[in-house]
């Protein structure tokens, strides 16, 4: 089997601004599935999560209270909710950065992948609006009639992330020691462990310590964008001088020429 490698990109926090199920907080809340306590209870939690980062007592505190909330909801009607409000809620959280390295690894025959500890119903949207290959996200059970049955089917958490790539590599035939993966936080050690070039993005505390003791590549995303990512692709590979730029390695003109039509692209969607 031919290999191929591949890009791997944690979902919050490395390509988003905030935590992407408590950023549809106030959606649910207009559908009546929560109340305004449980609304002023995801504000709290966004703000803790956004302050303090993740660590594995608060990320399991979270799950719990998300499985709990959602037991007896109509998964239709957490993907319609979600579908609806995608552009108008995630869009302009995305930072600008993380679009640019998938399209750089795109236009270098790698494969894109989101892998997060959130729900599908909210990473696979994502990861069709954005265009990447692929996601890797938690499942939870629902009963026959797609009713949510407030327990998990996988949690797409630390270890559990490298195991699902893992199986995705031996399917797709991705060679995971010359791949890439992106993440803020140190619960995601595995998963930047189990790929050749681990790149730790806008990292918490102790991943920032365990990548610079360890040689890592440090990255910091700060600009979010409101431009769909359809209007920048067709920018960039509009233009023949992208390709020929990174064919010739000319990185540092190409990331001029990029930014550009980064630029561009968000003065054209006002």
């Amino acid at each position: 089997m031919v290999t191929v490698e591949a890009a791997f990109f944690d979902l919050d926090k490395t390509v988003i601004a905030r935590a992407s199920m408590l950023a549809f907080g106030s959606r649910f809340f207009q559908e009546g599935l929560i109340n305004r306590r449980t609304v002023v209870r995801s504000l709290y939690a966004q703000l803790i999560y956004r302050y303090l980062g993740a660590n594995e007592r608060r990320l399991k505190r979270i799950e719990s209270s998300v499985l709990a909330l959602t037991q007896g909801w109509d998964q239709s009607v957490v993907k319609r909710i979600v579908s609806e409000a995608l552009g108008e809620i995630i869009t302009p959280l995305i930072y600008r950065e993380a679009l640019e390295l998938m399209e750089i690894h795109h236009l270098a025959g790698r494969k894109v992948y989101l892998v997060s500890a959130s729900p599908e119903e909210v990473v696979g949207p994502l990861a069709a609006f954005i265009g990447v290959d692929g996601f890797i996200a938690s499942r939870s059970k629902v009963d026959s009639e797609g009713i949510y049955l407030g327990e998990l089917e996988f949690y797409a958490y630390g270890p559990y992330k490298v195991e699902e790539m893992l199986r995705l590599a031996d399917s797709e035939g991705i060679d995971l020691g010359q791949s890439f993966a992106y993440s803020d936080s140190y619960t995601d050690i595995p998963m930047l462990e189990a790929v050749g070039n681990p790149v730790a993005v806008n990292p918490d505390r102790v991943l920032s310590k365990v990548a610079r003791e360890r040689g890592w590549e440090l990255r910091e995303f700060s600009h979010t964008t409101k431009i769909s990512r359809p209007h920048l692709m067709k920018t960039l590979r509009n233009s023949a001088i992208v390709a020929a730029l990174l064919c010739a390695g000319a990185l540092p003109i190409f990331w001029a020429v990029l930014n550009r039509a980064s630029r561009e692209a968000t003065e054209a969607t006002g």
